[in-house]
C-alpha cells in the first residue's frame, strides 16, 4: 500500500510539473526552463513507472533508452532549423505509431490469455480507440512529412467522390470497432481488429491528402493533438494515470492552438480539412481571383540600404524564406544596424507564418531577437501606414493584399499583416515563382513594391556591409 501511494505521489508530482512546464512554454523568456521543468517530470513519471510495473527484465528497456538517447541527439545536432517543421511532423507520427503498438500489444495478451482485463467492454473501447487514433496520426504525419520535406507535391490531392469515399472508410473503422466491442468470438474480434487497425492507417493517409501546403501549420498542430488524444487512450489502456494526463495536455493544448490558427486565416478546422485549399491555384492572384497586371520592380542590395539608411520606422515580416537561407542572424544584424542608425525596428509575427506553430519565434528567438521586438498581427497593422520601410522575407500569403479584396482568391478573408500600406515594400525572394501554398501575391506588382531577388541571407549581408562601411567612414 506504501508503494502504491508513493508511486501515485510521483505521477502527482509529475502532472504537476507538466503544466507548469506547459505554462512557461507560453513566453519566450521561460520556455527554455519549461521545457526542462516538463523534461523533469517525464523523468520522473519514467523512474515511478518502471518501479511500479513489475519490469521482469530491464534489458529492452536499457536498450531502447540508449538507442532513442542516441537518435534523439544526433537529431538535435544534424536536423537544420529549416527541417524543423518536418521533424515535428514525424516525431507526431512516431508518437502516434507508439500508442498504435500499445494497443496492438494489449489485444494481443488478452487475446492470448496472459491477463484478463477486469473491465473487458472499457478496455475494448480503449483499445480500440488508441490503435484508431494512433494509425490516423501515424500515417497522417508521415503524408504531412512527405509535404514539408517536399519529396511529395504540396498540392492538395483532390478526385471525385473523395469525401465519400472518406465517409465510408470512417463509418467502416466505426462497425468494426462495434463488432470488436461486442462480439464474443476469438476469430471476429481478430477480424475486427484488423479491420478497423488496417483502415485507420489507409484514413490518416486520406484525410490528409486533400490539404495544401499552405494550411500545414494547422495539420501539424491538429496531428499533434491527435498524438496526445492517443497517448491518453494508451493510458486507459495499460491503466497509467500519468500517461492520461499528459496525453490529455497534449491533445487539448493542440486543439486550442489550432482553434487558434484557424481563426488566424479566418477559417474553420473543417474547412482546413475538406476544402482542398490552393488546388485551383494557378498563375493567379488567388487561384481564380484578378490576374496580377502590374510589373515587378527590382531593387540591388545597394539601393536597398540607401532606402533603408533614410528609414525611421522600419518593420521585418519573416517568412519561411528567412528559414530556408539561414537568415535569422543576419536578420538580427541588420536590425542592430537600423537601431544603431537611429531607426526603430519592429518584427512582425503572423500566426501562421512559416511551416509549423511558432516558427518563425523559434528562429528569432535562436538569433537572440529581443522577444519585446516581437509584434503581433493586430498590433502592427494600426501602425503600418506608418512605417517607412517593410522588409518581407520569404513571407507569402500572409502579407497577400488578395485577402482584403480579391472574393474570387482562396484566401480571402484571411486575417493578413498590411506590409502594402507601408511606404517602401522591400521583399527579398529566391525567384518569381509562387509561394509553397501556389498563390500569387498581389503585393510584389504594387507601385512601393521592390523586389531584392536572391538568397535571403547573401542579400541581407550585402546590405549590412553596406552599414558597416557607412559606420567605418
Amino acid at each position: 500500500m506504501n508503494r502504491e501511494i508513493l508511486i501515485n505521489a510521483a505521477y502527482i508530482v509529475a502532472s504537476i510539473l507538466f503544466i507548469v512546464g506547459l505554462k512557461m512554454l507560453g513566453r519566450q523568456t521561460t520556455a527554455r526552463r519549461g521545457n526542462l521543468v516538463s523534461g523533469i517530470g517525464m523523468l520522473i513519471a519514467i523512474v515511478a513507472t518502471l518501479v511500479d510495473r513489475q519490469v521482469v527484465s530491464y534489458t529492452w528497456i536499457a536498450a531502447g533508452l540508449v538507442a532513442g538517447t542516441a537518435i534523439g541527439l544526433m537529431c538535435a545536432y544534424l536536423v537544420k532549423m529549416t527541417a524543423m517543421p518536418e521533424m515535428v511532423a514525424l516525431l507526431n507520427g512516431l508518437g502516434g505509431l507508439a500508442s498504435l503498438i500499445v494497443g496492438a500489444a494489449e489485444f494481443m495478451r488478452i487475446r492470448i490469455g496472459e491477463v484478463t482485463p477486469e473491465h473487458p467492454a472499457f478496455t475494448a473501447i480503449a483499445i480500440f480507440f488508441t490503435v484508431v487514433i494512433g494509425g490516423v496520426t501515424f500515417t497522417g504525419s508521415m503524408l504531412a512529412f512527405g509535404k514539408l520535406a517536399e519529396w511529395l507535391a504540396g498540392r492538395p490531392v483532390l478526385f471525385r467522390g473523395q469525401h465519400v469515399m472518406n465517409g465510408i472508410l470512417v463509418l467502416a473503422t466505426a462497425v468494426a470497432g462495434g463488432v470488436y466491442c461486442a462480439a464474443g468470438s476469438p476469430d471476429a474480434i481478430l477480424g475486427a481488429f484488423l479491420v478497423f487497425a488496417g483502415v485507420a492507417l489507409v484514413l490518416g493517409w486520406t484525410l490528409v491528402m486533400p490539404i495544401g501546403g499552405g494550411d500545414m501549420p494547422v495539420v501539424i498542430s491538429m496531428l499533434n493533438s491527435l498524438s496526445g488524444l492517443a497517448a491518453c487512450a494508451a493510458g486507459f489502456v495499460i491503466r497509467n494515470n500519468v500517461l492520461i494526463v499528459a496525453g490529455c495536455l497534449v491533445g487539448t493544448s493542440g486543439v486550442i492552438l489550432s482553434l487558434i490558427m484557424c481563426k488566424a486565416m479566418n477559417r474553420s478546422p473543417l474547412n482546413v480539412l475538406f476544402s482542398g485549399f490552393g488546388a485551383g491555384a494557378n498563375g493567379s492572384a488567388g487561384g481564380g481571383g484578378a490576374l496580377i497586371t502590374g510589373e515587378l520592380k527590382p531593387i540591388s542590395p545597394g539601393d536597398s540600404f540607401a532606402v533603408l539608411e533614410a528609414a525611421r520606422q522600419v518593420v521585418i515580416i519573416p517568412g519561411y524564406g528567412m528559414a530556408v537561407a539561414q537568415a535569422q542572424h543576419v536578420v538580427r544584424e541588420l536590425a542592430e544596424m537600423l537601431e544603431h542608425n537611429g531607426a526603430e525596428v519592429r518584427f512582425a509575427i503572423h500566426p501562421v507564418a512559416g511551416r509549423m506553430p511558432g516558427h518563425m519565434n523559434v528562429l528569432l528567438a535562436e538569433a537572440n531577437v529581443p522577444y519585446e521586438q516581437l509584434v503581433e498581427m493586430d498590433v502592427i497593422n494600426p501602425l503600418m501606414p506608418a512605417m517607412d520601410v517593410a522588409i518581407v522575407i520569404g513571407a507569402n500569403d500572409v502579407v497577400n493584399p488578395a485577402a482584403s479584396h480579391d472574393k474570387a482568391s482562396p484566401i480571402y478573408g484571411m486575417p493578413i499583416i498590411h506590409a502594402h500600406e507601408a511606404r517602401t515594400v522591400i521583399v527579398l525572394k529566391r525567384g518569381r515563382g509562387a509561394g509553397f501554398s501556389g498563390l500569387e501575391n498581389q503585393l510584389f506588382s504594387l507601385p512601393n513594391t521592390r523586389m531584392l531577388y536572391g538568397d535571403a541571407k547573401a542579400s541581407l549581408q550585402a546590405v549590412v556591409s553596406e552599414f558597416k562601411s557607412l559606420n567605418v567612414a
